[in-house]
């Protein structure tokens, strides 16, 4: 990660962190960077539901336009409306101003290339280079850039989710958490106009209420839904739409690893799931490492964050790939994570097959996973990769629970804390497990 730019852009609290200065400047060496990307100097810009969104847009467009690139602003759209449109039309480049699951006051910018994937590390320590020190040369008369309000972006990517789907939806009723987020007017409209009842909650944003005890984060709230409306099943997507948790008749919670083993064996007998091969991470339950077994499937694990998973994909041409958390990427239809288009998908498919999606649900066992963290001094939290003693202790639980078990150690991104996760078949033991090693980590690298 740059100083900046994170694994999903840059992101901070807006007015401090993520001041309007840094907005402009980004603006600005966007343009600087991108123009010799490019021919094209179009630009879109789309944002979630932030009271903050208005002033980082108001911003980045006059650093986008002093640098000579004509922007489209689409309004309030999720992240992957941005992607689609950028990735099929002749921009140079889509930005979404948003904080995708985090609370109100955070807000965040993150780039699209001229493809519809996000930028290369490289592009975006380019970019860096020039918010911090290198002339950001500002254009002057007709070299300036100029700005068009694109309303109907929306209804192109509505247009496209709804082609997305092959059967009609009628006679099924469906249960939305909004989320108060970017999908809030979107996410409603599409099921309804594919022939759904649709009982939708959360979709009143205020500007500072995204993600508050709701969306994706919040899973009791769909599944209370699900149970109170009746609803065939339920949906739940945080704030930007770029992932989705869904919620089966019974109201139990289908996570990403058992949407990636639904779908993809549905991909597979349709003869759509190219190499027969799925992407998730090393957080993936090894029950989906079994289901593939059974049925097939190759599993390929990437680091942790979408940016990973979808560079596995392309350079292993596969076409379903995702996360726990609800990032599915279908490539077939876009270059990022959509939760709308994941959870059409999942209605698609137990209307094609004519079954409940708790059926669907159980095709795969979900193995206990705990998750302890290790508080460390944050100069040390990579030590542990060379300490022979806590590798050696790796070992020897990963050899007691003979092979129905594994430890995963990884350090986080922004805080000073190695996360120990330890997953198996004896939930109690795990625990006892995770917190043993936590101890052992603290205790070697204290804070």
């Amino acid at each position: 990660m740059g100083k900046y730019f994170g694994t999903d852009g840059i992101r901070g609290i807006a007015g401090t962190e993520l001041s309007p200065t840094l907005a402009f400047r980004t603006g600005l060496a966007t343009a600087e960077v991108l123009a010799k990307e490019s021919t094209s100097k179009k630009v879109y810009i789309g944002k979630d539901t932030r009271k903050s969104g208005d002033m980082l847009e108001a911003a980045l467009i006059a650093g986008l336009t002093a640098g000579g690139l004509d922007v489209w602003t689409l309004g309030v759209v999720p992240t992957p409306a941005v992607a689609y449109l950028t990735a099929t039309t002749d921009a140079c480049a889509g930005i979404v101003i948003s904080a995708s699951h985090n609370p109100g006051e955070y807000n965040g910018i993150k780039i699209f290339a001229t493809d519809g994937y996000k930028l290369p590390d490289a592009v975006e320590e380019e970019i860096e280079a020039h918010i911090d020190g290198k002339p950001q040369a500002v254009r002057t008369g007709k070299e300036i850039g100029s700005v068009h309000a694109m309303p109907e972006g929306a209804e192109h990517y509505i247009e496209h989710l709804k082609s997305t789907v092959s059967t009609g939806l009628t006679g099924v009723t469906i249960a939305l958490d909004c989320g108060h987020g970017a999908n809030s007017d979107i996410a409603p409209r599409v099921f309804e106009e594919l022939g759904a009842k649709v009982v939708v909650t959360n979709r009143e944003p205020d500007g500072m209420n995204i993600n508050a005890n709701c969306g994706s984060t919040n899973p009791s709230i769909i599944t209370t839904l699900v149970k109170k409306s009746g609803a065939a099943c339920g949906f739940s997507f945080d704030g930007d739409g770029d992932r989705v948790i869904a919620v089966d008749e019974t109201g139990e919670v289908m996570d990403g690893d058992h949407m990636l083993a639904a779908l993809g064996l549905k991909l597979k007998e349709k003869g759509a799931l190219k190499h027969s091969g799925l992407t998730g991470t090393v957080m993936t339950n090894i029950g989906l490492d079994r289901f593939c077994d059974e049925h097939g499937l190759v599993l390929h694990k990437a680091a942790v964050g979408d940016r990973y998973v979808l560079e596995d994909m392309r350079t292993s041409e596969f076409s379903l790939g995702g996360e726990q958390s609800g990032h599915i990427i279908f490539l077939d239809h876009n270059t990022t994570g959509d939760g709308l288009l994941t959870a059409l998908k999942l209605v698609e498919l137990i209307m094609e097959d004519g079954v409940l999606l708790s059926e669907k649900n159980k095709l795969m066992f979900s193995y206990p996973q705990v998750l302890v963290n290790a508080r460390v001094h944050t100069e040390r939290k990579n030590a542990y990769k060379t300490d022979s003693a806590i590798q050696e202790e790796i070992k020897r639980l990963e050899e007691s629970y003979h092979g129905v078990g594994r430890v995963l150690i990884r350090p986080s991104g922004t805080e000073p804390l190695v996360r120990v996760m330890i997953e198996g078949e004896d939930i109690q033991r795990l625990e006892q497990d995770a917190r043993a090693l936590a101890a052992m980590i603290e205790e070697r690298y204290p804070e």
